[in-house]
């Protein structure tokens, strides 16, 4: 048996990759953490442990603890936060017992920044990019892009903080960040032409195994309902941009279609919160990962199921005795 930590066991992403790993045909034993003591993790989990903050600094020790009380093999980051606070601390993990999920740590790096990253594409003149610049007025932006275009932040993730701006009172909103925190970028495709790809990386330039699918965002920026489709028109530009990067492990692209082009929107170098619904399909990259990160295994393209996809509220009740669903 295997023990795998799972941490923001609370969140969309934490208890999809507990969901998934309880799918995989594995023994393992699944440890979920999270900060809030009242969540749907224990319904997850065999273990639930709360957990300090990430930016506590007793959080490191606490996490060092947990591994060698639990013997824990690996330990899978469910929020961003401790994705990249793991970055900074896996030697430490590693010596404490675990192997930490954690993809290729220069692709990690450039990912924090949309600047340094659109600057990455551009000098590597990466077909998908989209055209992306740190101006900040209205006029110069609107000769550039037409209308509307899109400011976003320069660090964040999801669809969170982005502005669509349509009209120069929509610029005024976010005009103070844009040059410093945020970047401004054209506006393509449509949002019904979003789409979701994972592919599984080899650290060596090129991917294994991959899934598409086209999606609906929610407010809070994940997805909410989702359709397979073919990954044929986005495997050109996964392969540059694998070449580009070299991604290891569980990989997320987002793409919106400009006609028949693919055009980048940002890569996310973790497993991100459409998981569950991928293995749903067929496509169950938590398994995957504990097979190559544990076993040393590469995953092969598994065979993916047509079909929609939405998500909806339910309730977790936990009666005294069991765990009802």
């Amino acid at each position: 048996m295997k023990t795998i930590l799972v941490s923001g066991a609370s969140g969309i992403v934490g208890y999809g990759i507990l969901r998934s790993l309880r799918k995989s045909g594995y023994d393992l034993h699944l440890v979920g953490t999270s900060i809030y003591p009242e969540s749907a993790a224990n319904g997850f989990s065999d273990l639930f442990i709360l957990a300090p903050k990430t930016t506590d600094p007793q959080y490191m020790s606490w996490l060092r603890g947990v591994i060698h009380d639990h013997k824990v093999d690996m330990v899978i980051p469910g929020i961003e936060a401790d994705l990249y606070a793991w970055v900074r601390q896996a030697a430490e993990i590693r010596e404490a017992g675990a192997v930490p999920l954690l993809n290729n740590l220069d692709l990690i790096e450039a990912c924090r920044d949309k600047w340094g990253f659109y600057q990455r594409l551009q000098q590597a003149g990466v077909a998908c990019a989209i055209d992306t610049t740190l101006d900040d007025e209205f006029d110069i932006l609107e000769r550039r892009y037409g209308l509307p275009f899109i400011v976003k932040p320069r660090r964040g993730f999801g669809s969170k903080g982005v502005v669509k701006v349509s009209a120069p009172e929509d610029f005024e909103r976010c005009r103070e960040d844009v040059g410093k925190l945020s970047v401004a970028q054209r506006y393509t495709g449509s949002d019904d032409a979003e789409y979701t790809i994972a592919a599984f990386g080899n650290g060596q330039g090129h991917f294994s195994a991959s899934m598409a699918m086209r999606r609906r965002l929610s407010k809070d920026g994940f997805t909410d309902a989702a359709e397979v489709v073919s990954t044929g028109p986005f495997l050109d530009a996964i392969r540059d941009l694998c070449t580009l990067f070299q991604p290891i492990g569980p990989t997320n692209f987002q793409f919106r279609m400009d006609g028949s082009k693919a055009k980048l929107l940002e890569i996310n170098p973790r497993i991100s919160s459409s998981t569950s619904i991928r293995a749903a399909f067929g496509y169950n990259e938590s398994a995957m990962a504990v097979g190559y990160y544990l076993f040393g295994v590469l995953p092969d393209q598994p065979a993916i199921k047509g079909g929609r996809a939405i998500r909806y509220t339910e309730d977790l009740v936990t009666f005294d005795d069991r765990v009802h669903f």
